[in-house]
């Protein structure tokens, strides 16, 4: 099969990969650095499971910038493109999306375009109204950020928002590049599959709120959060999975996911989806206002991604507790290898020494080896010393 796939973050290039060991893969970007990166066999992210196939595994893989014609010969064209939440409409920022699935559907009368980008429920259908076509549909991708192509390489589920042949043949080449061949198949309405998505995100962010919950009472309180963690734990329909505290969830999907699916309930009754919301910001700022009265002078933070094994800090949850310390007035010096551009008030010091001997506090999401010798100024909420 001749395949493009447009975009080359976690989700495009991890989907690319995974359908270059069987079809001929042409993944494009309107980015020129990271098309020439993947032109050389080199990742564009911070995924070790991308670096190793792109450099020892035989991948019918090419890499080109967005052109006119460039969808013609396709017989799947998937679209990865970024679906940012937009407070002032209440609804995701789609154009992207639309942008590529109007000059695909104009260039290619067969191709089946297959949606992975996260979308509102009701999405697709309005898209295939809107184009009068029937070619779109939607795949919920369930993806780890640092671990995007091993997901992808052991998919839990592989779902389709249609019950077409050709979302059959497309689940099969996906099944067939996966290292899970008996891993399940789902075709499911188009509105069905984007609840899907929308739900199991939501469903993780509440898990991650209800475990910072918990933190904020034993921290409140003088209890110890890690024993009371692991007790909860024990139970097995709760089980000791997504429980470390944090400083709240945040990176490329809960914080948009969970906006876009109370923006889904509006007109049905609910009250836990604005629970998980809100819960996430309550959680920021008492943790900010807890290093407040530790009265320091400079704060440091160590690390804006959200986890080892990433290179995202976008809708960091370290963000926001930035902005409040700033507010403040603390000064606050940003110890982060991963920023090219930063124009934040904040410093940025790349001296990691000088970054430790500098701060009064050191805020860190998760406590690694690097900060471990000056633990004692290290505030985290970090009890199990992983993601």
């Amino acid at each position: 099969m001749k395949i493009i796939v447009v975009g080359s973050g976690y989700v495009g290039l991890s989907n690319a990969i995974l359908l270059a060991q069987h079809n001929e893969v042409t993944i494009i970007d309107i980015d020129s650095r990271k098309v020439e990166l993947l032109k050389n066999g080199e990742s564009p992210i911070d995924d070790s499971g991308v670096k190793e196939y792109l450099q020892t595994k035989p991948l019918n893989l090419t890499a080109k910038l967005g052109q006119n014609g460039i969808y013609k010969d396709a017989n799947y064209i998937v679209v990865a493109t970024p679906t940012d939440y937009d407070p002032s409409t209440n609804y995701f920022n789609t154009k992207s999306i639309e942008k590529v699935v109007e000059q695909a559907l104009t260039e290619n009368q067969k191709a089946t375009i297959v949606i992975k980008s996260t979308i509102p429920i009701g999405y697709t259908d309005e898209l295939n109204k809107r184009f009068c076509t029937n070619r779109i549909v939607f795949s919920p991708e369930f993806l780890r950020e640092g671990n995007a192509l091993y997901d992808n390489l052991h998919p839990s589920r592989i779902i389709m928002g249609a019950k077409t042949q050709e979302a059959v043949k497309y689940a099969e080449l996906v099944r067939r590049g996966s290292l899970s061949q008996d891993v399940p198949l789902l075709f499911l309405g188009a509105r069905e599959a984007e609840a899907v998505k929308l739900f199991a995100n939501t469903y993780l962010a509440m898990r991650v709120a209800y475990f910072n919950e918990l933190d904020s009472f034993a921290l409140q309180n003088g209890l110890e959060a890690k024993e009371i963690i692991d007790g909860v734990g024990l139970e097995p329909r709760i089980g000791a999975h997504y429980n470390n505290p944090s400083f709240g969830y945040g990176g490329y999907c809960f914080p948009k996911d969970t906006k876009q699916m109370l923006a889904n309930f509006d007109g049905t009754p609910q009250r836990l989806i604005s629970a998980i919301v809100e819960s996430n910001d309550v959680r920021k700022m008492f943790l900010a206002e807890s290093i407040l009265k530790m009265k320091p002078s400079i704060v440091g933070v160590y690390r804006l991604i959200m986890k080892t094994g990433s290179d995202n800090y976008r809708s960091s949850a370290v963000l926001d507790v930035i902005s409040f310390l700033e507010e403040k007035g603390i000064e606050i010096k940003i110890f982060e290898p991963t920023i090219k551009n930063w124009r934040g008030a904040a410093s940025l010091e790349n001296d990691l020494s000088e970054f430790k001997d500098s701060c009064d506090v050191i805020i860190a999401n998760r406590l690694t080896e690097e900060i471990r010798d000056i633990q004692d100024k290290v505030y985290t909420r970090d009890v199990y010393g992983d993601n």
